[in-house]
């Protein structure tokens, strides 16, 4: 890769925005598919939950890009592979940990389990580890810290073996799909999602866009009135089949639960690996198209927000818990109860925002916790930008009496 390459990309952290807000729409929107099946607005709530559904194979994809743009072009040492788990052992495992023991407390705190011998609390905690499943979204970490595991190896094959880099995404669906029919056919594991194999394709995605980046570059950073002929069409050919799958799967989805009449998951799932990969590829053009056209104060919330993801994926679902529990108070028709919805998932993307930021500017240990802290909002930051400051200051020269 040449130095052009390995340019610092702020337009990933608006990615990252857009990617959390999808994981917001499907938290948020999960009870409105069952609870309000039988309302005139269910085709929203439909539409909202599945069309949103790109957040974490996104979350996926950016991680496995950001892996491969960095350390595909160094020499693989064994300080580089020590740097490298160091950096997740500390900031992604010891607060997928010490998180999972947050939210493993609360469920059997709601559910009255506490009482029960530490033996057997110990034995939840640890199942939860190493299934991911102390919270409902907390797979995304347990198969990130497993990608993490098989990051060297996939680094020194894509390295020495280059035609399996050329054939980086058919090789990830081959071996997604083969983990997909192998669980559904034989092993049948329960928690299938929470194994990395069932993210392979968008993790070879990922690896694919960041070593072939130069064309990539070419194309997102061109506008479209300056794009050739061929590069509009790849464009337009992209979006129209991003659209037109979403539309498909959240149609295919929709009539299933309005008529309980189900296809073999096989369909539901490939639907679903299809538009999710498409959206990959969308979610990171349109990332580079906020950045061009997108006005500052709009552009500092997403980068703000893009920072942020992480801590902000770990610590939401405890504000839409205990919103949930408001619905108790209402009498919700369906409008109403689409506003309640909406302002649950407003309300925990803000205050998740609130509340992390306030953590990183505060407490400099909060990283064991939440993971990295933002350098926008760590302590070097801040003793750079007042030593900045006071080099533009004009110097005062104090004269003496003559």
């Amino acid at each position: 890769m040449d130095r052009l390459q390995k340019e610092r990309l702020p337009q990933l952290d608006f990615f990252r925005a857009l990617a959390i807000i999808g994981v917001l729409h499907v938290h948020a929107t999960s009870d409105a598919t069952i609870d309000a099946v039988d309302t005139s607005i269910y085709y929203v709530f439909n539409f909202l939950n599945l069309m949103f559904k790109y957040g974490t194979p996104a979350f996926i994809f950016l991680s496995s890009f950001v892996l491969f743009y960095n350390y595909f072009d160094r020499p693989l040492t064994g300080k580089l592979i020590s740097s490298f788990y160091k950096k997740r052992i500390l900031y992604i495992l010891l607060p997928y940990i010490l998180i999972s023991a947050l939210y493993l407390f609360y469920k059997l705190y709601t559910r009255g389990l506490l009482g029960e011998p530490i033996l057997l609390l110990l034995r939840d905690y640890v199942d939860a580890i190493f299934s991911g499943t102390a919270w409902t979204h907390l797979y995304f970490v347990f198969i990130s810290v497993q990608f993490y595991i098989l990051f060297p190896l996939m680094l020194v094959l894509l390295k020495n073996q280059r035609w399996m880099a050329r054939w980086a995404i058919v090789i990830g669906l081959a071996v997604q799909w083969a983990w997909v029919f192998w669980n559904k056919y034989e092993f049948q594991y329960a928690n299938k999602g929470s194994i990395a194999f069932s993210y392979f394709a968008y993790y070879m995605l990922g690896a694919f866009v960041a070593i072939y980046f130069k064309p990539f570059r070419q194309w997102v950073m061109t506008r479209w009135k300056d794009m050739n002929g061929n590069l509009k069409l790849v464009t337009a050919v992209l979006w129209i089949s991003w659209l037109a799958t979403g539309l498909l799967y959240v149609q295919i989805w929709y009539d299933s639960r309005m008529t309980d009449h189900w296809f073999d998951s096989l369909w539901y799932e490939l639907l679903w690996n299809v538009y999710t990969m498409l959206s990959s590829l969308v979610l990171f053009q349109a990332a580079f198209i906020v950045n061009r056209i997108a006005p500052k104060v709009i552009l500092a919330v997403l980068r703000r927000l893009g920072e942020l993801s992480f801590a902000i994926y770990l610590v939401h679902p405890f504000i839409l818990a205990y919103y949930r529990d408001t619905k108790s108070w209402f009498t919700l028709g369906p409008l109403a109860y689409f506003i309640w919805i909406y302002s649950g998932l407003i309300l925990a993307l803000v205050l998740s925002a609130l509340l992390v930021q306030f953590l990183f500017r505060r407490f400099s240990s909060s990283w064991v916790l939440l993971g990295s802290i933002p350098y926008s909002l760590s302590g070097r930051h801040r003793k750079r930008k007042l030593q900045r400051k006071q080099r533009r200051q004009p110097k005062v020269v104090q004269r003496t009496m003559p």
